[in-house]
């Protein structure tokens, strides 16, 4: 079974570069295990056609005459069916650990970016996407226009930042957040700005934020450079 082809339904934006901070926490599980895979460009409005509508979201992987989407979901997956691949968690012990931090870094960092860039999300979507980004996206904040939602978004940028000391604590003593190699929980972070890189008119980090910005530069260069692409913007 694990011989069999993976397809991954990535979300893409106008420049066609793949910016969904969930599909990169898998591209980056999927070359961890050395796991070839066919990607699938989709933009917001093609998600409801894929599989006849089944998934709302992405990623979406299929293989082996399954097909499923949530990244939790996907990664185990990929566990349970590519057994000789290496582990994403080395220990159910470890993989609960992950977990926590996913909630963490949700709570605490996703929704302070979400806050800084959904406007940007929106500038940078394909013309096609845009009126359903906006319809959804300014729905879920309550009627508030992108503009407004964003208009004090340099204010925001220190509470960000200061958000992420347990990261930069962290990376301040490791290279990695799994210690000397990468697991899964740098996999969430760096997905995250993956997905910034790919939309941002505001750096989010300062230049001297070096822990964090000396671990950036590792997790792009992984896997052979995968996370590099000249499309990307910067982050300090």
């Amino acid at each position: 079974m694990s011989e069999q082809p993976v397809r991954l339904y990535e979300l893409v934006i106008a420049n066609g570069r793949s910016a969904s901070p969930y599909v990169w926490r898998i591209r980056y599980a999927l070359a961890h295990k050395g796991i070839r895979f066919e990607s699938i460009p989709v933009g917001f409005t093609d998600i409801p056609k894929i599989l006849e509508g089944r998934f709302k979201t992405v990623p979406i992987i299929e293989h082996a005459g399954t097909a499923m989407a949530e990244s939790w979901d996907i990664a185990d997956y990929l566990e349970r069916s590519f057994p000789s691949g290496t582990p994403l968690f080395s220990s159910a012990a470890e993989r609960a650990m992950v977990k926590l931090m996913d909630t963490w870094f949700m709570a605490e960092v996703v929704r302070k970016l979400f806050r800084l860039y959904v406007l940007d999300v929106y500038n940078a979507a394909r013309p096609q996407d845009k009126a359903y980004f906006r319809q959804t996206r300014e729905a879920r904040i309550h009627g508030t226009t992108l503009e407004a939602f964003t208009a004090n978004r340099i204010e925001l940028l220190p509470a960000l930042r200061e958000s992420l000391a347990p990261l930069r604590a962290r990376l301040s003593v490791e290279p990695f957040l799994g210690g000397a190699t990468p697991n899964y929980a740098d996999y969430i972070a760096l997905g995250a700005f993956q997905w910034v890189s790919s939309i941002a008119t505001l750096p989010p980090l300062d230049p001297s934020d070096q822990p964090l910005l000396r671990w950036l530069e590792g997790g792009f260069d992984l896997y052979g450079g995968m996370g590099r692409d000249s499309r990307q913007r910067p982050l300090s």
